[in-house]
C-alpha cells in the first residue's frame, strides 16, 4: 500500500499542497479528481519521486520512498506524464524497450523481448510494432506510450491525465486496459482524470483534491454523490445509478433548458 503522510508541496513560496494524508489501495485502481490547479499533478509527481515534498513523507509497504534505491524503485512503479515528448525516430517496439530499462540497463534480453511483445498485445496494437511513433494519431500515440509503461512490469502505475486529448473510442480502449490490468494482474493505478464519468464507471477508489487540500477520498459509490460533487466542483450534478453502474449529468441536472 502506499501512504501520504502530512505532505506539503510548496513551489517558492506558493504552496500548492496543504496536509494531504492519504492511503492508496493495494490492487485497485484510484482516480485523483478535482478542478484544475487543485494540485492532482503535483501529488501524483510526488509519489512518482519526480517531485520532493516540502514536509511530510511518502510510504509504499511502510517504507519510505525516499529512501529506496531510483532503479529499485523504477522497478516498483512506473509513471507515465502528461503528453510525453519524444523527439526521436522510433518504432512503436523501440518505444516499448524503452519500459524495460530498469530492469534490462539497455541489453535487452529475451525475458525483455517478451515483455515488449506482451504488452503490445495486452493492448492489441501488435501491428503498430515497426510504425514510427511520431507517424502515430494522438490515440494510437497514447496507446503505444502506455504500452511502454506496461512493459516494465511494476507492481503500480501512476499516469497524468491519460485521456487528455483522446477521442472516445481511445478513451474508452484505455480506461478498459488499466481496468484489466488490476482486475487480471493485480497492478496498482492511480491516474489524474478530469472525465468524472470515465471515473466512476472505471475506478475502485477517488481521491478529491481541491485548492491543495484533501476534499474527500473513499469508494466510488460514496464518493459520487450530488452533494459532494457540487461541493467540489462548484457545479451541480445529477447521479444517476443504472444497471451499468453511475452517471452524472452535468450539463442540465436541473432539466431547465432556458
Amino acid at each position: 500500500m502506499i501512504r501520504v503522510e502530512n505532505v506539503r508541496k510548496d513551489y517558492g513560496d506558493k504552496p500548492v499542497l496543504r496536509d494531504i494524508d492519504i492511503a492508496i489501495p493495494t490492487g485497485k485502481l484510484t482516480a485523483l479528481i478535482g478542478p484544475n490547479g487543485a494540485g492532482k499533478t503535483s501529488l501524483l509527481m510526488l509519489i512518482a519521486r519526480l517531485l520532493d515534498p516540502t514536509q511530510g513523507r511518502i510510504l509504499i509497504d511502510g517504507r519510505p520512498i525516499a529512501g529506496i534505491p531510483v532503479r529499485d524503485y523504477a522497478r516498483r512503479v512506473a509513471t507515465l506524464r502528461q503528453s510525453p515528448d519524444f523527439n526521436l525516430r522510433l518504432t512503436v517496439e523501440e518505444l516499448v524497450g524503452f519500459g524495460r530499462f530498469p530492469h534490462s540497463r539497455g541489453a535487452m534480453t529475451a525475458t525483455d523481448q517478451a515483455a515488449v511483445s506482451d504488452a503490445l498485445a495486452f493492448l492489441s496494437i501488435e501491428h503498430l510494432r515497426g510504425s514510427h511513433v511520431d507517424e502515430l494519431s494522438g490515440g494510437q500515440r497514447q496507446m503505444a506510450f502506455l504500452a511502454m509503461t506496461i512493459a516494465q512490469q511494476t507492481e503500480c502505475l501512476l499516469l497524468d491525465e491519460p485521456l487528455n486529448n483522446l477521442d472516445m473510442k481511445h478513451s474508452v480502449a484505455i480506461m478498459r486496459a488499466l481496468r484489466r490490468l488490476c482486475d487480471e494482474q493485480g497492478r496498482t493505478i492511480v491516474l489524474v482524470i478530469h472525465d468524472i464519468n470515465f471515473a466512476a464507471a472505471h475506478a475502485d477508489h477517488m481521491i478529491a483534491i481541491r485548492n491543495g487540500h484533501l476534499h474527500s477520498s473513499g469508494a466510488v459509490a460514496d464518493m459520487v454523490t450530488p452533494a459532494n460533487l457540487r461541493s467540489l466542483y462548484d457545479l451541480d450534478f445529477e447521479v444517476v445509478h443504472t444497471l451499468r453502474g453511475i452517471f452524472c449529468n452535468y450539463f442540465n441536472p436541473s432539466g431547465d433548458t432556458a
